[in-house]
């Protein structure tokens, strides 16, 4: 079952970055809404409701709900801007999307069957995801929150690709589009083997014997026989 997300916005006349950083002073996070043949508005949110939500991953591929005032508009989450060492929102951008019109979204894939797949249980391999979501076309009706990756019966050093996602109805991956030649791997099974240890010793050199720290007997006389007598 889908989640539903409500988002409470208001208009922002104020444009630029002095603008945007007084917002976020103030709690807010600056963000734009486009697209459906209508003219870009600039919005803002408050910044620890978008965190809270943000913490729900079904969140980035959901259709979203922007209410300003008693107007509502669906919308899909473009782009965002994330502090880079704050816990903070730093921008957000939405599209508009209307029921009949196609829309591009990135959708993430959920792997099952990874500790029963033969090429772990049996083979000893690890899995290595080697992507993690595929931008995926359709209308917004058919927008899925995931795309499940079934590697339950992947053998060890065998790989499932783009096209061995079971697709739900109404959605095409976009990589597809272009052919064969683009049918990315996703999920692979292989051992992974340690790197050898190589032993930092120089090819060639002799090695006195004794102890480690200690000199060797020959090493020993020598340095006797270049002490000086002392006087008695």
């Amino acid at each position: 079952m889908k989640d539903n997300f409500d988002l409470i916005a208001e208009l922002r006349e104020d444009q630029g970055k002095g603008a945007s950083r007084r917002l976020r002073h103030k709690g807010k996070v600056p963000a734009i809404i486009y697209g459906a043949g209508r003219p870009p508005r600039s919005l803002m949110f408050d910044q620890n409701k978008v965190l809270k939500k943000l913490e729900n991953e079904s969140f980035y591929s959901s259709i979203l709900n922007i209410k300003v005032g008693e107007k509502s508009q669906a919308a899909i989450l473009k782009d965002l801007q994330r502090h880079p060492a704050k816990h903070m929102i730093m921008h957000m951008d939405f599209q508009r999307i209307v029921d009949d019109v196609e829309i591009k979204m990135n959708i993430p894939f959920h792997f099952l069957g990874e500790d029963v797949a033969p090429g772990v249980k049996d083979g000893g391999g690890s899995v290595s995801h080697l992507m993690n979501d595929v931008e995926v076309s359709c209308l917004p009706k058919y927008l899925p929150e995931y795309l499940e990756v079934d590697v339950s019966e992947l053998e060890l050093d065998a790989m499932l690709h783009l096209s061995d996602i079971k697709l739900p109805e109404g959605v095409e991956i976009l990589g597809l589009v272009a052919g064969e030649e683009s049918d990315q791997g996703i999920v692979s099974i292989h051992v992974i083997k340690a790197a050898p240890i190589e032993e930092d010793i120089v090819e060639g050199a002799e090695v006195p014997v004794g102890e480690e720290g200690e000199a060797t007997d020959d090493e020993s006389a020598e340095g006797a026989s270049n002490e000086e007598p002392k006087d008695g």
